[in-house]
């Protein structure tokens, strides 16, 4: 009996030994973390960064790829849908870890087909408006848009980016109006408030930084929970005149949900590593962008924390697509 069952027990082992060492090999070629948004972005701001770094840590080349369209929803689609092998990471969002519900018709479920690898950052946005639009607090944003009740116009990365939630929250709160004018990313969005064709965005504190040092836009707060180190003389919003207001941005690198355990934590070392990199988390914090890290639990806790926040937001401002 013994000898009918040798064969089947080592050639498991062998499988067994052949799966272990494939897994150990991982990377063995290129990677590539998917942006869902325009270059130039706040996503695509911190996808560069970690690829930077992350190439050497791993010995293969990190790649980013820009695949905007629908909110951040059309790259991050294609990456959960593609091969769970950890090759493709997506730089994930709001739209994808916080703000589902604002989209009821989504072709995937981002919170069952991606999971995350590691959180990665958060990085409070900043209020910012054209030079020459006549008004340099809140209070006197506000006052204008009640005199001038759907005159004004705010830009977005997209529906359901962090732009977009950070402006309705304040359009709940303050219940002014102004309309929305949604674009593939942070860059377009900025281009346009540069050139005067809108006038506000709530932009990532990390990408505004050299319009605001240019003087080409100015800042009346940010919408983090306490100031900014980078910008100390700009107060919260909260300070301004709206309190309870918080909105702070978060990141998670993020892999199809059928990826092997084993590489989600080799990801998720290795990311942890780039996260205290001295150079990267320097020039991050010049940004008044908080490098994270931690375990995917961490990252999964954080994302149902803020799906719960988020999701009472839009459910209680009627927050509709456009």
């Amino acid at each position: 009996m013994l000898k009918i069952f040798q064969y089947p027990l080592m050639a498991l082992a062998g499988l067994l030994s052949l799966n272990a060492a494939a897994q150990d090999a991982f990377p063995s070629r290129p990677l590539k973390i998917v942006v869902p948004y325009a270059a130039g972005g706040p996503a695509d701001l911190l996808a560069r960064g970690v690829a930077e770094k992350l190439g050497p840590r791993l010995g293969q080349a990190v790649l980013v790829e820009n695949r905007p369209g629908v909110g951040g929803h059309t790259g991050a689609e294609q990456v959960a849908r593609g091969a769970a092998d950890g090759y493709t990471l997506v730089l994930a969002t709001i739209a994808h870890n916080g703000a589902v519900k604002l989209y009821p018709n989504l072709r995937y479920d981002p919170a069952k087909e991606l999971k995350p690898v590691v959180l990665l950052a958060e990085a409070p946005s900043i209020l910012v408006v054209k030079q020459d639009l006549p008004a340099r607090s809140v209070q006197e944003l506000l006052a204008l848009a009640r005199a001038q009740p759907g005159r004004l116009t705010y830009g977005s990365a997209g529906n359901g980016s962090a732009m977009h939630m950070a402006a309705e929250l304040f359009r709940h709160m303050t219940k002014v109006d102004y309309v929305h004018v949604p674009y593939k990313g942070g860059a377009p969005a900025m281009a346009d408030l540069l050139g005067g064709q809108i006038d506000m965005l709530f932009e990532s504190l990390g990408t505004a930084h050299a319009q605001l040092k240019g003087g080409k836009i100015r800042a009346l707060a940010v919408t983090g929970t306490s100031r900014n180190p980078s910008v100390p003389d700009v107060p919260t919003v909260a300070e301004a005149g709206v309190p309870g207001y918080a909105s702070v941005p978060w990141y998670t690198l993020s892999v199809p949900s059928a990826t092997p355990a084993s590489v989600i934590n080799k990801l998720n070392a290795e990311i942890n590593a780039v996260l205290k990199d001295k150079d990267l988390v320097q020039r991050w914090e010049a940004l008044g962008i908080i490098a994270l890290g931690g375990s995917p639990a961490d990252a999964l806790k954080r994302n149902e924390l803020e799906t719960s926040k988020w999701t009472a937001v839009i459910t209680a401002a009627n927050m509709k697509l456009d």
